[in-house]
């Protein structure tokens, strides 16, 4: 029908957003809101760094292309979303506005997560401060990077309008009891 508009009003969710630097616990902290009972989404790029390794390929080669590696994430999280029921409560270990950060990084063109990320409301956004940083099998970044990358999901999130919670360091039960306090 001519003239008439396309309703360009985002999906409103349920869902809450565990993000932050690398090394900041937030997989811990899912891992125990998902003992505790609650449903939770999996760090995408961890998920893909697993299965890619466990084919024989090494994180070097994994991350090797940026545009490939990171729209691969951003891609696997799109499907993924667009999947999940709204109207229930879910915890994510990052979401789509994580890859506006991850692509600025990179020197990456944002406007595609930007695009999509104006597409879905989060419920509430949990900003995990930094702990004491450890290296692990899928992480790559040194402590300097962390902290860039932790600006950048800021500004990822509060571009897009959300007032970020903060959640200090403390043991992972209690940060657990904070999310879901706050939730």
């Amino acid at each position: 029908m001519p003239g008439r508009r396309l309703s360009l009003s985002p999906r409103e969710t349920e869902w809450c957003v565990i993000t932050g630097a690398p090394c900041s616990g937030k997989t811990a902290v899912v891992g125990e809101l998902a003992r505790r009972g609650f449903r939770v989404v999996p760090e995408a790029a961890r998920a893909h760094i697993h299965a890619e390794t466990k084919k024989g390929r090494r994180l070097d080669e994994i991350k090797s292309d940026p545009a490939r590696f990171e729209g691969h994430i951003f891609r696997t999280k799109l499907a993924v979303e667009a999947r999940l029921p709204a109207r229930e409560q879910l915890f994510f270990d990052r979401a789509l506005p994580d890859s506006i950060a991850y692509y600025r990084l990179e020197g990456l063109d944002p406007a595609e997560p930007e695009r999509h990320s104006r597409r879905v409301r989060y419920r509430r956004v949990f900003l995990f401060e930094r702990i004491e940083f450890m290296k692990d099998s899928v992480r790559t970044e040194d402590a300097e990077t962390a902290a860039h990358i932790e600006r950048l999901i800021e500004e990822a999130y509060t571009d897009l309008g959300y007032t970020i919670v903060r959640v200090p360091g403390m043991p992972v039960g209690e940060r657990a009891d904070f999310v879901i306090a706050h939730s």
